[in-house]
């Protein structure tokens, strides 16, 4: 959420920017508002301190012995006023949150302009996207050869965009997720969280879920209880140090977690409804950093580091794209895409987003910081995938299959699976 007073600085040059991600500032409402409640606040004061002079002066009155009925009446009406004033500024301050939280962040002057994937600048490319001597399948096609991918039952069990692995497929997404998170806890320093996944509206408020992306998430039906379904672990990564001060001494804070994600995906109309790229629900090892806004940049590379570091683990062939400033979330400042090499489809698919999101979620959630000289703001979060398990063992399909229909685990994740390779037969072995 915004400072208003920073949206309303010409110096900030918030219309120009929104614009440029789609969004129309109605500076002239956003500052009626303001300047309604400011004036609120002030005649609020006023009121207060008149009926505590008036309160002094009755009671004075009384213990002279004089009479005080004109004084008490007039004590009353202030009182009274007083009361009327102070619903008027909850009502405005209500409606000027209600305004600022349907506000996006403002996008960093670096990015490109453009609304859409194809506007995205191209930043790095890792590894050789591999060659075959035979044409490659998807790895819808290459998980039911090998018999372990079962979407029929899938939709069976909850409808269409559900996924279900088995035997090796289920131990090699288990292998995945178990070398993630030791990569991530063992050699990029995060604290491991085994956090909720059902979470209430303050916290899907804090990381700028709600109220703008309500139809995307799914809701649970506990009575009278508003409770919803993650659709990322980085809402209660992020929101566990909401309403705190931080000391700035003590940051950067690196967290990480492996949960389970919901998304309804809607306005997805039937894009990518095969397999395995979009589904309602999968498993996502995320990474959340706290820091100081001065060491947001930095931060920002580090983070983006540990995310490569996943497929260059594995070996898997991906290039780094900076999204145009109209294709970036509601609450990122900027965002750069990892996007791995998919065989089967021929070019490249994210597979994670790294995002850089200033003070906005801070303020939001109302995470602040505080420095040894007693200088206090907001914390910046930043974070990213490392990695949603089911693109990644896409990838290991697609990228690892054989001509003979069988699939070579990449060697760092041999320790976990404690085998080599799929056969066609859904055997394991060397």
């Amino acid at each position: 959420m915004h400072d208003p007073r920073v949206l309303l600085d010409p110096a900030t040059d918030a219309v120009r920017k929104l614009a440029r991600r789609g969004f129309t500032l109605d500076l002239p409402a956003l500052e009626k508002l303001f300047s309604q409640r400011t004036a609120v606040i002030g005649q609020t004061d006023e009121s207060r301190a008149e009926s505590n002079r008036l309160a002094k002066e009755v009671g004075a009155a009384a213990r002279r012995g004089e009479d005080v009925t004109e004084p008490r009446e007039r004590a009353k009406q202030v009182k009274a006023r007083v009361q009327e004033l102070e619903e008027e500024q909850r009502r405005l301050a209500a409606e000027l949150e209600e305004f600022l939280l349907g506000v996006p962040n403002l996008p960093s002057d670096d990015l490109p302009d453009g609304n859409t994937d194809e506007d995205a600048e191209l930043v790095r490319t890792w590894g050789e996207p591999p060659a075959f001597d035979f044409e490659p399948a998807d790895h819808v096609t290459i998980g039911e050869q090998l018999g372990i991918f079962d979407f029929p039952r899938a939709t069976k069990l909850s409808g269409p965009q559900f996924a279900l692995t088995r035997g090796a497929g289920a131990r090699l997404e288990r292998a995945i997720a178990a070398f993630l998170i030791e990569l991530h806890t063992e050699k990029h320093g995060y604290t491991e969280f085994n956090v909720p996944v059902i979470v209430n509206r303050p916290t899907m408020t804090g990381t700028g879920q709600l109220p703008k992306f309500a139809a995307d998430l799914f809701q649970t039906g506990v009575a009278e209880r508003e409770l919803f379904l993650i659709p990322t672990a980085e809402v209660p990564l992020t929101n566990l140090h909401a309403g705190e001060t931080l000391a700035a001494e003590d940051l950067p804070f690196a967290y990480t977690a492996n949960t389970p994600c919901f998304r309804s995906e809607a306005g997805s109309y039937g894009k990518d409804t095969r397999g395995l790229i979009r589904v309602h629900q999968f498993q996502k090892v995320e990474l959340v950093r706290f820091c100081t806004p001065d060491r947001a940049a930095a931060e920002f590379e580090v983070l983006l580091s540990h995310a490569e570091a996943c497929l260059r683990e594995l070996g898997l062939a991906y290039r780094v794209v900076k999204l145009a400033a109209g294709d970036i979330g509601f609450s990122a400042e900027r965002t750069y895409d990892i996007e791995v090499w998919l065989p089967g489809q021929q070019r490249y698919r994210e597979i994670s987003s790294v995002s850089d999101f200033g003070t906005f979620q801070g303020r939001r959630a109302g995470i602040r910081t505080k420095a040894k000289d007693g200088t206090r703001g907001f914390a910046n979060t930043l974070n990213g995938s490392g990695l949603p398990i089911g693109r990644t063992l896409v990838a290991v399909l697609e990228q690892n299959q054989q001509a003979d229909g069988s699939v070579v685990i990449p060697p760092a994740l041999v320790p976990y699976t404690r085998f080599k390779r799929i056969n066609l037969d859904g055997s394991v072995g060397e």
